[in-house]
């Protein structure tokens, strides 16, 4: 029997699934036809995982296009899912020629017409939540403040959140909003515990917020590290498998539990074209985490005991 994954519940009501599906490899895949995305979702929601995240730049502006493709040759998905979506990063590409700095754009203008875009592209009436990528040194916080709103109140978009923002970037956003900022999506793994330490979680914690954790799995390395000495990988690599061994599945399911345990509540976001792989994301939700063995991991992903 597939393992279901639980619920995340937002500040303005909203939720997520326990674990969402990161579309930014989409475009990879040997096989990007409709019905292969199709299968692909469909074996995200088998597991009870229905939230789907996307940025603008993924797949140099094309996984968008893909993801809604599919959702065009079902339009019925569309209300099984939720759509997470990005923001403010600027690529090299030919799809902007003008362009010849990757940087940020955060002005009203950029957020608003990127909207616009990434609705057309996934073919959807609206944004479930839509994120800031990356904190911009030129934010004109009470102008971004006000477009964010403004973006909400119009019906465009159900919630705002941020990516890879420290708390004093996401207090002072929030300190020209009327809406709450719902999640702040963060790189966090065993193999990057920064944000458990550098105020990241704490306050999240502290204002209730649930944490996006991408590159779950340390971008592959943790996998493909494993054999490779001195890496906090290899430290790993046996105790993952003795884990995964215990609760029925594998190292990658024990990774993502010890992501879930943590009370600020991490929404691990996976991403894979391959179904039998997608198929087994659930199983995280069989293994138990106890407090020992959490921190028996921490120790190994940071090579020392804790002071």
């Amino acid at each position: 029997m597939s393992q279901q994954m639980g619920r995340v519940r937002l500040p303005n009501g909203q939720s997520l699934s326990q674990m969402a599906y990161g579309v930014w490899r989409l475009s990879e895949a040997q096989d990007t036809s409709v019905n292969a995305n199709l299968a692909r979702i469909d074996a995200c929601l088998a597991q009870g995982i229905t939230t789907f995240d996307h940025a603008d730049i993924y797949g140099d502006y094309a996984c968008e296009s893909l993801f809604g493709q599919a959702i065009k040759a079902r339009p019925e998905l569309r209300k099984q899912i939720e759509i997470v979506t990005k923001t403010d990063i600027m690529l090299l590409s030919s799809h902007w020629p003008q362009t010849r700095v990757k940087h940020y754009d955060t002005s009203a203008a950029h957020v608003q017409a990127s909207v616009e875009r990434s609705l057309s592209r996934i073919g959807v009436e609206v944004i479930d939540l839509l994120l800031i990528h990356r904190p911009d040194p030129l934010m004109d916080a009470a102008e971004l403040g006000a477009c964010l709103d403004g973006l909400i109140d119009s019906g465009k978009v159900r919630g705002a959140g941020v990516s890879n923002f420290m708390p004093w970037d996401l207090d002072l956003l929030q300190s020209f909003m009327k809406h709450r900022l719902q999640t702040n999506q963060l790189e966090l793994s065993l193999l990057h515990t920064a944000p458990f330490t550098n105020g990241q979680m704490a306050h999240a914690q502290q204002h209730r917020m649930p944490v996006m954790a991408w590159s779950p799995l340390g971008g592959g390395r943790l996998h493909s590290q494993a054999q490779t000495p001195g890496t906090a990988a290899a430290r790993l690599a046996s105790k993952l498998t003795q884990l995964g061994r215990d609760a029925g599945t594998d190292a990658t399911a024990v990774a993502m539990a010890w992501l879930m345990h943590h009370p600020a509540q991490v929404v691990p976001v996976m991403g894979s074209n391959q179904l039998d792989r997608i198929a087994r994301f659930a199983e995280a939700a069989q293994v138990k985490m106890d407090r020992q063995t959490w921190f028996e991991l921490y120790e190994l992903a940071n090579g020392h005991e804790v002071p």
